[in-house]
């Protein structure tokens, strides 16, 4: 299990840097990912969140096969958008309706070092977009107008002080 990051570490709005080595440390970076990923009951999970500042991101929707991006680049999206409410590992407890393409084509190379090609929509496409934002620092957030994110931004600080205070008294 790896520590995931949250709201206010710097790591989180770092720039990724490519991976350049294939091997088994990568092989085992992948597998704690989605491992925390599992454990943490959500669909996706990039480098950033997990401490690591390189273009790597998983993603594991339910009764589908778990998925590793490593050097991803979103090459092609819809001109079509849709609303769906996002939520985030980093940002726990707090969601809001986000904007995006509805389909994406991205390219990317799996823990081998091969390259491969995915055309996605629905809940993938979604969920391939707000990952490889988190690969230039961005967050769902970031996408919302400066009133909506402020609610966001306050709804996690309420929520977190609140679990803050729980802890304290046990």
């Amino acid at each position: 299990m790896l520590d995931i990051y949250t709201l206010g570490e710097e790591v989180l709005r770092e720039q990724c840097s490519d991976i350049k080595e294939f091997d088994e440390a990568l092989k085992m970076l992948s597998d704690a990912m989605l491992d925390t990923l599992e454990e943490a009951d959500g669909i996706g999970l990039a480098g950033p969140q997990v401490g690591v500042p390189k273009n790597i991101f998983v993603i594991h929707i339910r009764d589908e096969k778990p998925l590793v991006f490593v050097n991803p680049s979103i090459t092609a999206t819809s001109m079509e958008t849709g609303v769906y409410e996002e939520g985030c590992l980093s940002i726990p407890g707090v969601y809001h309706d986000v904007v995006r393409p509805l389909r994406v084509t991205v390219q990317a190379q799996d823990v081998t070092g091969k390259p491969f090609t995915i055309e996605a929509d629905g809940i993938l496409a979604r969920c391939i977009q707000h990952e490889y934002d988190h690969l230039s620092g961005k967050l769902y957030i970031d996408r919302l107008d400066e009133k909506e994110k402020e609610k966001v931004i306050r709804a996690y600080e309420k929520k977190n002080r609140a679990a803050r205070k729980r802890k304290a008294r046990v």
